[in-house]
């Protein structure tokens, strides 16, 4: 598998894509208001989120030319929230509006309508806008933070999530939900969680307690499966001893319940040694990646970054495109890439 890396304006890149070429993208705009990231053009800094959200939807709008009929779009974005303050300190807290990482200017002035300590909307602005652009708004996923950014504050709570919207270009599309299915609840927990399935043992929970019940002795069994000795459906199909299975499909996905992912996702976030900005985990995107696009396929990421998204695409056989426009950053590629996945990617070099 291989990447292109272009490194310039992320619609100008884009330009030189052939329509229809890819099958999926995955991307994390620059957050409005959050960082200066130092280079002329970038988005997130505009004066109003009208026009912050005008700048993305014109970006997605040449990603909807070099996708696929049967492509899909995911983007994760998080929130900000109006203040008066302006910023001169290293870091401030994600989501704030206002310029950080040394900048000297001035945070944005706070639009009409929009009164100081709102919290803008800015994920479902986007979503909403990219809707009535033509894109099929298909899902909101949570992205939950078992490690969220400290805030200083004391009249709300500590945000601790934030969105990955599901979107596609025609209303049926690629999305193979099997291959981002997870495991069904343990044997810890609720009786209600074991209602309606199958036991062993002869036994059932002990119920002389109340609250939370734990499994004494008892175990959830497997499902028949024409691999195990005595399977009642080899009783039905003489002779045959394997066959019901998708071909492909590992009989542990049969054997242990597994189920259609939650579009809740617990995810912690991680950053590296690399990068002083955050980056998206790859555990976030690596089920975009695996519904989305099919093994052999194309990934595009039009935010690259320092190139998570590419790292995850390659590790799963897909190819990646890359847009980036600090070149700082679109440096940073090469390494984040051998993290992921090590040596023997082959890299091909664009310019805008």
């Amino acid at each position: 598998m291989s990447y292109q890396l272009f490194v310039g304006d992320c619609i100008d890149s884009m330009r030189a894509l052939q329509e229809q070429s890819v099958n999926c993208c995955v991307t994390s705009p620059p957050y409005y208001g959050l960082r200066d990231y130092g280079v002329e053009g970038q988005i997130g800094l505009e004066q109003t989120p009208d026009d912050y959200i005008a700048r993305l939807v014109a970006v997605f709008r040449e990603v909807r030319r070099v996708l696929r009929d049967d492509g899909t779009l995911w983007v994760n974005m998080g929130d900000s929230y109006a203040t008066t303050s302006t910023y001169n300190a290293p870091r401030t807290s994600a989501g704030t509006f206002g310029r950080v990482a040394g900048s000297r200017q001035p945070a944005p002035k706070i639009p009409a309508g929009i009164k100081a300590k709102d919290m803008l909307g800015i994920p479902w602005m986007l979503a909403f806008a990219l809707r009535a652009d033509g894109w099929y708004l298909r899902q909101d996923i949570i992205w939950h933070k078992p490690n969220p950014m400290p805030e200083s504050v004391r009249d709300r709570c500590t945000k601790a999530h934030e969105y990955i919207f599901l979107l596609s270009k025609s209303p049926r599309y690629f999305f193979d939900h099997e291959a981002m299915k997870e495991p069904v609840q343990s044997d810890k927990g609720n009786a209600n969680s074991f209602r309606g399935g199958a036991y062993v043992n002869n036994s059932t929970f002990d119920n002389s307690t109340g609250g939370n019940r734990t499994v004494t002795g008892n175990t959830r069994s497997r499902r028949d499966s024409f691999k195990r000795d005595g399977s009642k459906r080899e009783q039905v199909f003489p002779g045959q001893t394997a066959g019901t299975h998708r071909p492909g499909r590992d009989e542990s996905a049969w054997d242990i319940g597994m189920r259609n992912r939650r579009d809740v996702w617990s995810v912690a976030t991680r950053g590296y040694p690399g990068a002083h900005f955050a980056t998206f985990p790859p555990a976030l995107i690596e089920p975009c990646i695996l519904a989305g696009c099919p093994a052999g396929g194309t990934v595009l990421d039009p935010f690259g970054g320092s190139g998570t998204t590419a790292g995850v695409t390659l590790a799963h056989g897909r190819k990646a495109i890359l847009c980036e426009l600090n070149p700082e950053y679109a440096a940073l590629v090469p390494e984040r890439i051998d993290q992921i996945v090590g040596a023997g990617i082959k890299r091909k070099d664009c310019a805008a």
